[in-house]
């Protein structure tokens, strides 16, 4: 009986591979559905708005895509589910083939491109710090004797871990499960910093009931590449939502787009980041790379 149930789970976790591993085109041909994953505090580029739906420059770009990908597999009545991810489990789901396309704020790094590929870079940014406003904290010197608070499953948590532990910063690292967690402990006085990327630090302390009650302070640690996370080995959906990218660049439209999001009033509460776009985003423009983080 043991030794058939082992064979019987063996045969499952086969046959779940293969169904994961499929090709993204030809399994959403065959399904009539795709799987969109969001975030939902990942301001500008993935969150939810005043009716708890996703938005977002990332979901927006996103939804381009499953355009094209419409096209491309002759399905008019493609069917898109949604599903909410987090650091955390964002790169599982789409491994384990829950969700075929993340459109968020990931970073695109060699460590992950072991597990997952990405699109053509779409936004540049660097670890900083949100403090209340009035803090003793204003770089990373400053942190001796804090705690400091990240989001776990990110980039930023494993930064701010390498530096405590390689210069001796002396701080205590805390982890959150997402974004509005990791802030809400910096309100609540259970960390004094929050580490995460700048952008969307300045997202969430704009989204706020009081803006002024926050600052972005440090320089930035380690300027790193956003990108659309995939599938690994699917080269066919990749050249598709590579081209959807290429094509927005080139015709002025994701420049349309960034404005939109990062410079003017965006939903729920008409805040305006008043983010003007990094210079290494704007030379990706022409390069259109997808060159992870080391």
């Amino acid at each position: 009986m043991i030794r058939t149930t082992r064979i019987a789970l063996a045969f499952s976790c086969a046959l779940l591979a293969v169904s994961a591993g499929a090709q993204t085109l030809d399994k959403v041909k065959a399904s009539g559905t795709i799987s969109v994953a969001y975030r939902e505090s990942s301001i500008p580029f993935s969150y939810l708005d005043d009716k708890a739906q996703p938005t977002g420059f990332g979901w927006e770009i996103c939804g381009r895509i499953v355009d094209e990908v419409r096209k491309a597999t002759g399905r008019s009545d493609l069917k898109v589910t949604t599903q909410a991810v987090t650091s955390a489990n964002r790169i599982p789901l789409l491994v384990n083939g829950t969700i075929d396309i993340e459109c968020g704020s990931t970073t695109n790094n060699s460590d992950r491109a072991k597990q997952v590929a990405f699109a053509t870079n779409y936004f540049y940014t660097g670890t900083r710090l949100l403090v209340k406003a009035g803090s003793p904290v204003k770089a990373l010197a400053d942190l001796k004797g804090k705690r400091v608070v990240s989001t776990t499953g990110t980039t930023n948590y494993r930064i701010m871990r390498s530096l405590n532990e390689e210069r001796g910063l002396g701080f205590e690292l805390l982890g959150a499960k997402d974004h509005s967690e990791s802030q809400l402990m910096v309100q609540s006085d259970r960390a004094d910093a929050f580490a995460m990327d700048d952008i969307l630090l300045y997202g969430l302390a704009a989204s706020s009931a009081k803006p002024s009650d926050w600052a972005v302070v440090g320089e930035a640690i380690q300027v790193e590449p956003y990108a659309i996370m995939l599938r690994k080995d699917d080269p066919t959906f990749k050249t598709l939502v590579d081209g959807v990218i290429g094509r927005l660049m080139d015709s002025g439209e994701f420049e349309t787009l960034y404005k939109k999001w990062f410079m003017a009033a965006i939903p729920p509460k008409g805040v305006n980041l008043n983010a003007p776009m990094p210079s290494e985003l704007r030379s990706n423009l022409k390069a259109k790379s997808d060159k992870p983080a080391t």
